[in-house]
């Protein structure tokens, strides 16, 4: 039985493509700076948009046609969602997928319900990873919906909620070591708060430091070698989460000695909310080494909220594939579509037109990022503008050779500094919009 009867396995068609069902740009064995294209973005599909998102809002219910729902949450209906995944994911030609616990299985009446439902479609997953190749690129445990963590999770006030996330992260990391998940990303969806007039901040803080060196202990107790991420988000629905963006992410890590275990998994809408560009915020992380996945989005500048769009814009696909160029790439992180179709594409083949445009942006952005790697232009004129740090006194400072008295006799036998260069804005954007354009 194929659930998407209306479409086959989306190729490349190249750029002259009128056929909305193929890819224009990406072509996954296509070498770009010696690797392929397939290598480079490790895409992966979020399955809580792309297979629980119903299109509701704060103003409506969901309208999504999804003609195999049966409209329960069974484990049942939960197995059979598992079949509709991998044919799309198939058909669309991606290598990777990424779970919350309660997207692929129905939360029980307790824990122990809950834990044997998750088994139950795991069996179903390990079946189809093992058919399609397909793999878990990470999992994670939604430690947010539930009424039990309505002040948070490991920060709430309430030791039983803290002990009730930490089983279930438990079993959400034993179950993603068991499909073989790369990563395991922990985002704090209720991990803040919403007034400082009931809030004991440092306590909170240590308990959330906590719960990740327990789930560190409990990583190396099993032998689980995936990546531990973590994913910044400076509010909503919480008034501020503490987890606020990639430097208040590393900060915390650097305090309470977790540097070594965790990486971030930036995205893109985030950074929005956050008053950051998605480039900024790369940049800080991947400097720092602590760049490790990537939730391919964007937002509405006009909005203020978490809006999880596609991202087809140029501008945005080019600056994020810049720094992975420039780090090496994200493996054994990847790229995964933390985004969802509109309200108003309600049919399901509007799954495959997102997912398509989204990758065929990227696609052009590796290659206009590619380009401006070779001719050396932009980094080029970087290098200029510092060129006083690679000799003399610049030198000297960077080496740690120089003191606040040698600066001052510096700066009294010179007797002023060396005039400013222009910082040639207007012209690097000039240049970057001829590379957009030639791609």
């Amino acid at each position: 039985m194929s659930f998407f009867p209306e479409v086959s396995k989306i190729q490349y068609e190249g750029p002259s493509s009128k056929n909305p069902l193929a890819f224009r740009h990406y072509n996954a064995a296509e070498l770009v700076e010696g690797k392929s294209m397939r290598e480079h973005f490790r895409f992966a599909v979020a399955y809580w948009h792309t297979m629980r998102g119903t299109g509701g809002d704060p103003f409506g219910p969901g309208c999504a046609v999804r003609p195999w729902e049966d409209g329960t949450d069974s484990v049942e209906m939960a197995v059979t969602r598992v079949k509709v995944a991998f044919e799309f994911m198939e058909k669309l030609g991606v290598d990777f997928y990424c779970f919350h616990d309660r997207d692929v299985a129905p939360e029980g009446k307790d824990l122990r319900e809950s834990n044997a439902n998750l088994d139950r479609v795991v069996v179903a997953l390990a079946e189809e990873q093992e058919r399609t190749g397909i793999k878990l690129l990470w999992g994670t445990a939604n430690l947010f919906s539930n009424p039990r963590y309505v002040h948070g999770a490991s920060t709430s006030c309430n030791a039983d909620v803290f002990a009730y996330a930490s089983a279930q992260v438990k079993k959400a990391i034993e179950v993603t070591k068991q499909l073989g998940g790369e990563n395991y990303v922990f985002w704090g969806g209720r991990e803040g708060y919403m007034t400082l007039l009931n809030t004991d901040m440092k306590r909170e803080l240590d308990h959330l430091a906590k719960f990740f060196h327990l789930a560190v202990d409990y990583k190396k107790k099993i032998g689980f070698a995936g990546q531990f991420l973590i994913e910044p988000k400076p509010k909503e629905p919480t008034s501020h989460q503490y987890d606020f963006d990639a430097a208040a992410c590393l900060n915390f890590l650097r305090q309470y000695g977790l540097n070594d275990h965790l990486k971030l998994n930036l995205e893109t809408n985030h950074a929005t909310l956050a008053g950051h560009s998605m480039l900024h915020e790369m940049i800080v992380a991947s400097s720092a080494g602590m760049l490790g996945s990537v939730d391919a989005n964007r937002g509405d500048l006009m909005l203020g909220w978490d809006t999880d769009q596609f991202p087809t814009d140029l501008y945005l696909t080019t600056s994020i594939m810049l720094v992975l160029l420039e780090q090496g790439g994200l493996a054994p992180g990847g790229l995964n579509f933390d985004a969802k179709v509109r309200r108003e594409s309600f049919e399901p083949v509007d799954l495959f037109h997102a997912h398509i445009g989204g990758m065929d942006a990227f696609a052009r952005g590796l290659k206009v990022a590619a380009k401006i790697r070779a001719e050396g232009t932009m980094k080029d004129i970087i290098k200029k503008r510092y060129a006083s740090w690679d000799a003399g006194i610049g030198a000297k400072i960077e080496k740690g050779g120089a003191s606040f008295e040698d600066l001052e006799s510096y700066m009294l036998a010179k007797g002023n500094a060396d005039k400013n260069v222009s910082g040639r804005q207007e012209m690097l954007e000039n240049l970057l919009n001829r590379y957009i354009e030639l791609a």
